[in-house]
């Protein structure tokens, strides 16, 4: 399945048993001897009585992580087509805790990503105090960042140009930068208004991706705190459009976009 070309191998663990090993997770991620995807979902019961399943995600170098926007969206197109649920309103348990999803009637994802925490010990991010722009030290020169968890961490960086960004150099020297300790997703944004950007992301363990949900979200929530966006913001990515809403504060914020299944197989484990 993919989310604006973020491409997922979606695994039922319902109704067959799946323990995947992080070199097998490596393995069908690689895109020449295996699959190929840029993250691995597995759809699994819940563990408590709130939710109606739960989703675990595994990146392209084997490791599991907490949250992958286009891919809840994928996992909820996935239960209603594969018969797993009729519900089109669903409550999913991630390792970063509940979220909603909702299969609107023109088939794209509404997703429910909680509220966006700012606190450096939330992120995690090194840092003595939260504030709307951090300095990181990199290779000698200063870079300007805003730092959110989404669930995930991510760090945003205003730029004049996305096309012609750094993304492929600076994108992996600030995901293993030590102020980050679980690592960090990288996201690029240029400001077209105050209801529009464009955004590429480099997403830990994956590199860059065409889209990435969390991302999204997470330099709408940067630019809103800095008063730079508004409200509701479209977001275009290399793979396509999202629309991200957040009311401030403690609000939850609402990505809206597609989600396509592509082909479906078999694989030895």
């Amino acid at each position: 399945m993919h989310g604006l070309g973020n491409d997922f191998v979606v695994f039922d663990a319902v109704n067959q048993r799946v323990d995947l090993t992080s070199a097998q997770a490596k393995a069908i991620a690689e895109r020449h001897f295996g699959v190929g995807c840029d993250q691995i979902l597995l759809v699994e019961n819940p563990a408590g009585p709130d939710a109606d399943f739960r989703y675990r995600i595994f990146n392209a170098d084997g490791g599991e992580v907490e949250q992958c926007g286009n891919g809840a969206r994928c996992f909820a197109r996935f239960v209603l087509e594969h018969g797993l649920t009729e519900k089109r309103n669903l409550r999913v348990e991630t390792q970063a805790g509940l979220i909603g999803l909702n299969v609107e009637p023109d088939g794209e994802v509404t997703v429910d990503m909680g509220a966006p925490r700012f606190n450096p010990q939330d992120i995690p991010f090194v840092a003595d105090r939260e504030q709307s722009v951090y300095v990181l030290e990199v290779d000698g020169a200063t870079v300007e960042i805003g730092a959110v968890s989404m669930g995930n961490p991510h760090a945003v960086i205003a730029v004049d140009d996305v096309a012609n960004a750094p993304v492929a150099s600076l994108g992996p020297k600030i995901e293993h930068h030590p102020r980050f300790p679980n690592r960090v997703n990288v996201g690029f944004m240029q400001k077209i208004s105050a209801d529009h950007i464009r955004l590429r992301v480099f997403e830990r363990g994956a590199g860059e991706t065409r889209a990435c949900g969390t991302g999204a979200c997470a330099a709408v929530a940067v630019g809103v705190k800095r008063g730079m966006l508004s409200q509701s913001v479209r977001v275009d990515l290399p793979g396509g459009t999202l629309t991200v809403r957040w009311d401030g504060k403690n609000t939850p914020m609402l990505m809206k976009g597609p989600a396509v299944s592509v082909f479906e197989g078999e694989i030895e484990l």
